[in-house]
């Protein structure tokens, strides 16, 4: 009779797991990610892993972040991810108002479905040419996790402090975060590197462009960018890590243990397998005009959001690879963003175009 009584406990206890998963879209979540805390979904998806990205997109979900990020539970050590991260957290003299959530573990599932598609993902793009963070797939299927949802941004005072900050992944702006448990239903898609990406039109372009074309000269950011990290032995709060950023972290979740000059630790990740010689370069420009940015934000330029904000990263970027003598840049999913070959009339309509294509196709970015 006990063991009868405990087989029906299991199955009852199985059941009633099985029914708190909450079927749903990746677009119905980012239209409320707070409403969907902390429960355990279902949803099926295109996971990428690219430069800054390791995200959960669905097909025309109209926000300004088109994308869940993904993060595996603490201690996986797995290998698929973004390539470079720059996650905000409240030091311990942070002024503004900060606690951490309590957020329920999650235990993946490390089944030959969840192998394949952590390999998947983190197979590099081996074709000719510097491809910074270049995947060689983008994978679909159908993800089991807990979702964290929040409403992302950062909140600043009159002076321009920042004493408030939410939300996850890259540069903390995504308000929906997938912890996951389970993945099944596994369809790898081989990026197609040989097609040129269509350009968008060259007004909208100019329009983004013209948004930082008052502030510091394009020859200065660069050296801001590397300013940014302070000199060795600083301490700026600008943290800087070798490792795959690909894990929700109970440490990167709280407040931190260390202070900093305006109570915000900058969490800068690097995959430097991935990342190597002149690119783990460009990756640290990239960063840095992003802590840049954040820290000391141009006139006007306070509120500026994600789309904004990496454009200009992009930019620098750009302008660290021609100052580096490289022939050529190119960005997930085949878009070129510098090549010593083009016309010098052509050079500034080539990037920007190049830059905007990339912005709202592969990062999944509005303005």
């Amino acid at each position: 009779m006990k063991r009868l009584l405990a087989l029906a406990f299991v199955c009852a206890l199985s059941c009633c797991l099985h029914a708190q998963i909450v079927d749903t879209t990746v677009c119905e979540i980012l239209k409320s990610p707070a409403s969907f805390n902390g429960k355990i979904v279902r949803v099926k998806g295109t996971v990428t892993a690219g430069f800054d990205q390791f995200v959960v997109v669905g097909p025309g979900c109209g926000q300004r972040v088109n994308a869940i990020w993904l993060s595996y539970p603490e201690g996986t050590k797995a290998k698929a991810g973004p390539a470079a991260t720059l996650q905000l957290q409240p030091a311990h003299n942070f002024g503004g108002t900060a606690s951490a959530a309590e957020r329920t573990p999650v235990q993946l599932d490390k089944s030959k479905d969840f192998r394949q598609f952590d390999s998947l993902l983190s197979t590099p793009y081996k074709g000719g040419g510097a491809c910074l963070g270049c995947g060689r797939y983008t994978v679909g299927a159908t993800l089991v996790g807990r979702l964290d949802g929040v409403v992302a941004g950062l909140q600043r005072d009159s002076a321009g402090k920042i004493v408030g900050l939410n939300g996850f992944g890259n540069l903390n702006a995504y308000s929906a975060r997938l912890v996951l448990q389970s993945v099944s239903d596994v369809a790898p898609q081989e990026i197609d590197y040989s097609k040129k990406p269509a350009a968008t039109e060259a007004g909208a372009v100019s329009q983004v462009a013209d948004e930082f074309g008052s502030g510091l000269p394009l020859k200065d950011q660069p050296k801001r960018a590397a300013e940014a990290f302070g000199k060795e032995g600083d301490d700026n709060g600008v943290e800087v890590e070798d490792g795959v950023p690909n894990e929700a972290t109970l440490k990167a979740d709280a407040i931190g243990e260390h202070d900093s000059p305006d109570g915000v630790l900058f969490n800068c990740k690097f995959d430097t397998d991935r990342l190597k010689g002149d690119m783990l370069g460009r990756a640290m420009s990239h960063l840095g005009e992003h802590i840049a940015d954040l820290r000391n934000p141009e006139p006007g330029q306070e509120a500026a959001g994600m789309y904004q904000l990496e454009y200009r990263a992009w930019v620098t970027t750009t302008l660290g690879a021609i100052g580096g003598g490289q022939k050529s840049l190119m960005l997930p999913g085949g878009y070129v963003i510098w090549s010593n070959a083009w016309p010098t009339a052509n050079l500034n309509k080539n990037t920007q175009d190049a830059l905007s294509g990339f912005l709202t196709n592969e990062e999944q970015l509005a303005k």
